[in-house]
């Protein structure tokens, strides 16, 4: 038999360093890459997996998983490019674990159609579970307890394990919770986020026939981001592979960031003592950063207790020297960052080359406003909050019931929306039906026999609703784009939201947008259902929202911007107790300054050629304004590698946007305009900063941009001039 290297393309291997090279032949048996930031891992870890495809006697699926659906995706579409991308299955963790317990719910004590409770409607039922235990919300938050769930679930920590731990007081308390709120779930057939991974990972562990099926449909599995993963998944990934140990494990201990969700670094620390036969590849050459960003970054992670010993270099130029900046407080921090990027632009740079970084979500608003009185458009990655919009949620809801008619927290929204006269009291009078009963509020009121006796008059209005949804059911497996254009019609909503009689604007745009959206889904999977469409969805993070759009500055977090890289990165807000994050709240994760300097390290790594960190002596939080002394990490700043600078912080030195333009005063909120690339859109708001005004316009296909009225090529477009309205210009 031909050696199965020779059946390789030299493509796969073509502009490969020797370690590269080692990773992408390497063929059974257990592999960790140790992937420096910046060091090719990507491409090294789709080279790999097309290998196997190619190479293999027989024709063979490989399973690679990731943590974003953004890594999901780029992986796909390079492995499209080499041709094999019908042969690997590259996703999430948790689209691998919805994926198999819908098709195997039955072992799992599932119905196949459980709905997956976003953020939102998971807090609700944790509230409803701690007032359904007796319990105040007073005394314990609903917040407090999803998080101590939360972590239970990713540490693989069941309701009897977990009442059986010892704790004090409040533990008990969240015990009684815990159990509560797990009824519920099953009440009403829903799965949080975190039972993607718990549910599979149990199932894996005791069924030996379906994990048996799996390995051997999956004979090599890939597995991104190692060091990030808890218990659950490691537990996933390593009995995928109990019997032939082909897993490629990937990752970073230096960029180890999300112990608060659960992760575990010990994972890929304790790699070679999983798997004593184990090869180790280090990839340690840098393809990003300059030498001076690199010889930073090293610098901060060198001073780690607990990183092994790992060189990174690069053949990249010397670069442009780091520099750390201090200001007197946030707002002159804001402000300093805003005027120097619009300088910037104003000079040729792209936006888009330019990330702004943060610790909290809460150091966003200062930046903003900066950012709007300078006139830099920008995108926030915050992709789960267009799913948490009103409007959005209400159609959502729609969906979510007729694919799950017991769906308790989708029937509360949909049920008086559009308002149909069914109120709070009709709502508790359904509600005690139902629980004396023992069923869901949803499975009682969409039951084709129910006695709405009990809630009067509003009884023939929840009748008409219940055979309005029934109705819906045949809709479940329709195209994505059909499904929802048929709910949206049919319920209400459509009139509702985009009917010529609709309020607010923006709501309506958003609609389109998700009618876009599940237009784009079905564009790239043809054969995609609703149910498929609508299970994306529930799983998308903020980084899938973002945009590759050049004219616009990314604002994001940290923890964020993992696995993405630009030219130009400001980290903000370098001071103790910001970066490092100390909390001090009671109960509170408390954060560790080991995890600290990682993350800290990662936000360098993302910077090309252009480094800048920035510190403020006084900062508000929480409502104080507070002295702040500078973060202990800038101390492990080469001195030699960086510019220290002292940010004047002077109102007057703010650059002039020029005149007014004479018509000024008839733009206003509502007007209908037009610009060359964007086409047709609606201001949203005006504001003006000394000599300049910033428009902020919502477009027709959903993309919101800040501009400077007086340098915008913007139109004013007059409604009754206006053609067909689904012109693909408009």
């Amino acid at each position: 038999m031909n050696d199965p290297a020779t059946r390789i393309p030299t493509a796969l291997t073509d502009g490969l360093t020797a370690p590269q090279c080692e990773a992408v032949l390497h063929r059974d048996g257990p592999l960790l890459v140790l992937a420096a930031a910046g060091s090719g891992k990507t491409r090294v870890i789709t080279r790999r997996a097309a290998a196997l495809v190619l190479a293999a006697d027989a024709p063979i699926e490989v399973l690679a998983m990731t943590f974003t659906n953004k890594a999901a995706d780029e992986m796909s579409q390079r492995l499209a490019a080499l041709g094999v991308d019908a042969s690997v299955t590259a996703c999430t963790f948790h689209s691998f674990g919805a994926r198999l317990l819908r098709v195997y719910a039955a072992v799992a004590d599932l119905e196949p159609n459980f709905t997956i409770l976003d953020r939102d409607d998971r807090r609700k039922t944790v509230a409803a579970a701690v007032e359904s235990a007796g319990l105040s919300l007073t005394h314990l938050p609903a917040a407090a307890v999803e998080q101590h769930i939360s972590r239970a679930k990713n540490a693989m920590i069941g309701v009897d394990a977990f009442a059986a731990s010892s704790g004090d007081f409040q533990h008990d308390q969240i015990a009684r919770v815990y159990r509560v709120y797990e009824a519920r779930l099953a009440e009403c057939n829903a799965l949080d986020f975190d039972d993607l991974l718990l549910r599979v990972a149990r199932l894996l562990d005791e069924d030996e026939d379906l994990r048996d099926r799996l390995e051997r449909r999956y004979p090599y599995v890939l597995v991104d981001e190692y060091q990030d993963t808890n218990a659950a998944q490691y537990r996933i990934a390593r009995l995928l592979t109990r019997s032939r140990h082909n897993l490629c494990a990937t990752g970073d201990p230096d960029q180890s960031i999300y112990a608060w969700r659960g992760a575990d670094l010990g994972n890929i620390l304790s790699f070679e003592r999983d798997f004593p036969d184990a090869r180790v590849v280090r990839l340690e050459r840098n393809y990003r950063s300059s030498k001076r960003i690199l010889a930073a970054a090293g610098a901060v992670i060198a001073a780690s207790r607990t990183r092994p010993d790992k060189a990174l270099w690069t053949h990249n130029p010397d670069g442009d020297p780091v520099r750390v900046v201090e200001h007197d407080d946030a707002s002159g921090e804001a402000d300093w960052i805003a005027e120097e990027v619009a300088a910037r632009v104003a000079a040729g740079a792209r936006p888009c080359d330019v990330a702004i970084l943060y610790r909290m979500n809460a150091q966003s608003r200062a930046i903003e406003e900066a950012l709007l009185r300078a006139g830099v458009a920008y995108q926030i990655a915050r992709g789960v909050e267009f799913y948490a919009r009103k409007e959005i949620k209400d159609v959502l809801a729609y969906l979510r019931l007729l694919l799950n008619p017991r769906d308790e927290q989708a029937l509360l929204r949909a049920i008086n929306t559009p308002a149909r006269g069914i109120g709070d009291t009709t709502l508790r009078r359904l509600e005690d039906e139902a629980r004396a009963r023992a069923v869901s509020l949803a499975a009682f009121v969409l039951a084709e026999d129910a006695d709405f006796a009990a809630v009067g008059r509003a009884a023939l209005r929840v009748r008409e609703f219940a055979e309005m949804m029934r109705s819906l059911a045949d809709l479940a497996d329709a195209s994505p784009s059909h499904g929802v254009d048929q709910v949206l019609r049919r319920t209400g909503l459509a009139a509702l939201y985009l009917g010529e009689d609709r309020e607010d604007a923006s709501a309506a745009d958003n609609v389109r947008e998700l009618q876009s959206a599940a237009a784009d889904f079905e564009r790239r999977r043809p054969a995609a259902t609703l149910r498929d469409w609508l299970e994306y969805a529930s799983l998308v993070g903020d980084v899938d929202a973002l945009r590759d759009e050049a004219g616009c500055v990314t604002l994001m977090t940290l923890h964020a911007v993992k696995g993405l890289e630009f030219p130009e990165v400001y980290i903000t807000g370098l001071e103790d107790g910001v970066l490092p994050l100390r909390r001090e709240a009671p109960g509170s994760f408390q954060t560790d300054e080991e995890e600290e300097r990682r993350l800290f390290f990662v936000g360098m790594t993302r910077a090309m050629q252009r480094l800048t960190i920035t510190w403020a002596k006084h900062r508000m939080l929480q409502g104080r304004s507070e002295r702040r002394n500078r973060s202990p990490f800038l101390a492990d700043l080469p001195r030699d590698r960086a510019d220290w600078i002292r940010a004047a912080d002077d109102d007057d030195a703010r650059p002039d946007f020029g005149e007014l333009p004479p018509d000024v005063e008839h733009w206003s909120v509502g007007t209908l305009v037009r610009e060359p690339r964007l086409g047709l859109g609606r201001i949203d708001a005006l504001a003006r900063f000394g000599r300049h005004t910033n428009v902020t316009v919502t477009f027709r296909d959903g993309v919101r941009r800040t501009l400077i009225l007086e340098f915008a090529d913007l139109t004013r477009v007059d409604p009754y001039d206006l053609g067909d309205p689904d012109d693909d210009d408009g």
